[in-house]
């Protein structure tokens, strides 16, 4: 029987025969359809990318063309789907006058949600692209990106609690950003963990996954803000919550 030595963190395992030689399959030579020569290395001296046939292509495969349609195409569509975020505040106009201080965290807010659902979402391109991230590693890799996003989500909020009372924010408007906070941190985590694999299974390259997710948390981002600030600052509840506060002195 060969012998199974564990790459770092099990991610990568090679396996030898009873000879001691590694076989082609389990380097991903025979499943990836290239030779040994057509393999592509670091090369220290030039510091370039070659192989045993030549320099390797940025993109094999791929002529410029091509790669200019596809990712006009997305950042056009992208750029579209955008303007989304326009139309939501327009209708919420009246919300934003009456409380102009979130409208000063806004940027804050989306921005989070962005970063931190792109820096999922590169982690899950970065596991397909090495192999790493596979039908039998997916639920574990979910798992910890769903406990990941409670855990940031909840350093985040501190973080924007701390930085509304460092600015004097009104209570109020200080605990509707911070509860917004947190959901937009913890919906963009969970969707940039899932995204690229949705995208991998419709046909298309993960990759434009890290940039949709930033339009899709602007969007939702704004759409998350102003739907915690209404339920905070002008439900009925929400009012009765500014007048106690407003009674405590805060």
């Amino acid at each position: 029987d060969g012998a199974l030595l564990d790459g770092i963190d099990g991610d990568i395992t090679t396996t030898n025969n009873d000879d001691g030689v590694e076989d082609d399959d389990e380097l991903g030579l025979v499943s990836s359809g290239l030779d040994e020569d057509e393999l592509c290395e670091y090369d220290d001296q030039s510091n370039k990318w070659t192989s045993g046939i030549g320099e390797c292509p940025l993109e094999p495969n791929i002529t410029f063309l091509d790669a200019m349609k596809s990712r006009a195409y997305w950042l056009v569509g992208l750029l579209a789907l955008q303007s989304c975020s326009g139309f939501i505040l327009s209708r919420n106009e009246l919300l934003l006058q009456d409380h102009p201080v979130i409208v000063y965290f806004l940027t804050m807010l989306v921005g989070a949600g962005g970063n931190a659902g792109n820096q999922a979402s590169v982690r899950v391109i970065r596991g397909l692209a090495l192999g790493t991230l596979n039908p039998t590693t997916q639920s574990q890799f979910l798992s910890r990106e769903l406990r990941m996003a409670f855990a940031l989500s909840a350093i985040l909020s501190i973080a924007g609690f701390t930085r509304a009372i460092i600015f004097q924010t009104p209570f109020p408007e200080t605990m509707a950003v911070t509860l917004a906070l947190s959901m937009i941190v913890f919906s963009s985590i969970c969707l940039g963990a899932v995204l690229p694999l949705v995208l991998q299974k419709m046909g298309v390259d993960p990759a434009h996954s890290s940039t949709t997710i930033q339009v899709i948390m602007d969007i939702l981002g704004v759409v998350l803000t102003v739907f915690v600030s209404t339920a905070v600052l002008d439900s009925v509840w929400g009012k009765m919550l500014v007048k106690t506060l407003g009674h405590m002195g805060l």
